[in-house]
């Protein structure tokens, strides 16, 4: 029998059901999405004295943050030596201090409010088996930032690497137990979808809401326009497994090669991550299994006790939007695009959004501005969204279904023709048919099937549906028919 998909942090903790609503469903600051990011903004600006609602469309860390690796690291892959080359030294250092005040930020509330979340200080490698000299710029990058930070050809690793970047001083936790110590006393009301917003006026299926400032802490924004962060980003899945292991590393690492793995402990547990994609590009599926298989060679002996996947927005230039979502909705701030470091991201967040709200703005925050453009740091990834985004529409007019239902195997999904329409279907083990139509609501792109999932996913924007067509991942609002 295959592994059910549930992260270990869902496994070994839950969150009590916050619905504490008030009479009155009027607020200083909205805040739309009950996420990591979402709910660690509410807390912030309730803390500085502002009456906050966070409106959750299911339950709180319901979405990603029960999924994350739980990494609280400034080290992102190989990006100080790329922001120093496209952004320039100052936009450089903004980055690299506002993650490290992250990571800072975190363990002062643990401390403060003396939750219980496994949380602990490491150090974070980057590391190639392939070629060094990456890593010695991004080293020399960071160092240049004033980063604790050095390379190194000696990790703990059981295999050989070429070279790694160690950063001292980042932290690991439990994400769920962290979210027990803050939510107590916020105002929240879960499985409350937004429908519109207009202005500062919130429409939910439990009626209207109204507040003079909203916070759009969902992912992946729902408003297209103004913002027009769906022609921005896009989606990328990773694969995690949790395995009872005869290794245990006492750091965090991140592979940078093209099937780089990243590591960490947890529980007791070894949690091995990998086989990143393009959300939407999984039609041959495997992904759980190349990564046992890469576990077998890695760490023989191993027993599989949980398996999940994650989602990440990815920005043209790799840095999140955080701050005001447009110029033309100035009550408006959003907080996106974390790339694969949401939960570093989603204190930066709070930090900054909570502080352009309570009139204290760190000093950082120009780095991260949703405004911004730069063409240098951008063009190849607008080209290769605007492709797939094509290529997603072109499929709903253009291609040809997959099979025909009778061969369709137990077990599979996929797109067939039935009386001249095109239909997703889920045959599962006992040949029962799940049907849907395989159009994703947000703009019309033809879905495309996960079998490591058993979902349908938008390879345009990275919108995801069970197979039976309830809503998974945003952008879409809806489920498909």
């Amino acid at each position: 029998m295959a592994t059910k998909i549930e992260s270990l942090w869902s496994k070994t903790a839950s969150l009590s059901p916050v619905n504490r609503h008030a009479k009155e469903k009027m607020a200083d600051v909205i805040v739309i999405g009950g996420g990591m990011a979402g709910l660690l903004t509410a807390y912030r600006l309730q803390s500085g004295g502002l009456k906050t609602i966070v409106l959750e469309a299911g339950k709180i860390a319901g979405g990603q943050t029960k999924n994350t690796t739980a990494k609280i690291t400034s080290q992102h892959g190989c990006v100080y030596d790329a922001l120093l080359q496209t952004l320039g030294e100052k936009k450089a250092g903004q980055y690299a201090r506002a993650n490290e005040s992250a990571i800072c930020e975190y363990g002062k509330l643990v401390e403060t409010l003396q939750i219980p979340c496994d949380f602990r200080h490491t150090c974070a490698y980057l590391y190639t088996q392939i070629d060094a000299k990456p890593m010695e710029l991004e080293a020399q990058a960071a160092k240049k930032l004033g980063m604790d930070a050095s390379f190194t050809r000696e990790t703990e690793l059981p295999f050989d690497v070429a070279g790694a970047v160690c950063f001292e001083g980042q932290a690991q936790f439990h994400p769920l137990r962290f979210l027990q110590g803050i939510v107590m006393d916020l105002e929240i009301y879960e499985d409350t979808p937004v429908l519109t917003v207009e202005e500062n006026r919130v429409e939910t299926e439990r009626g209207e809401f109204t507040a003079e400032q909203i916070v759009f802490a969902t992912h992946y924004p729902m408003i297209n326009v103004p913002g027009w962060y769906f022609m921005r980003m896009h989606q990328e899945r990773a694969y995690v497994l949790a395995l009872k292991s005869p290794w245990l590393p006492r750091g965090m690492y991140y592979g940078v090669d093209q099937d780089g793995l990243s590591f960490r402990e947890a529980n007791g547990l070894l949690l091995l991550g990998g086989e990143n994609h393009r959300t939407g590009e999984n039609s041959a599926g495997g992904r759980y299994e190349r990564l046992l298989r890469r576990a077998e060679e890695i760490v023989p002996g191993f027993e599989e006790k949980a398996r999940w996947s994650a989602q990440d927005c990815i920005t043209l230039d790799g840095v999140p939007y955080i701050g005001k979502y447009s110029n033309a909705r100035p009550s408006w701030y959003v907080a996106t695009g974390f790339h694969k470091w949401g939960m570093t991201g989603s204190m930066v967040a709070a930090l900054l959004i909570g502080g352009q709200i309570l009139g204290k703005e760190p000093e950082w925050a120009e780095v991260f501005s949703p405004s911004r453009f730069l063409l240098s740091a951008s063009a190849k990834n607008i080209a290769t969204n605007t492709v797939q985004a094509v290529k997603g529409l072109a499929r709903q007019t253009l291609s040809l279904p997959e099979t025909a239902l009778s061969e369709l195997p137990m077990g599979h999904g996929g797109i067939v023709e039935i009386e001249g329409q095109k239909i997703g279907v889920y045959k599962d083990l006992q040949g029962r048919c799940f049907s849907v139509e395989p159009v994703c609501p947000h703009l019309g792109c033809q879905l495309e099937w996960n079998p490591d999932e058993l979902s349908w996913d938008c390879p345009c924007h990275g919108s995801r549906f069970s197979y039976e067509g309830a809503l998974i991942d945003n952008p879409a609002q809806t489920d498909i028919q």
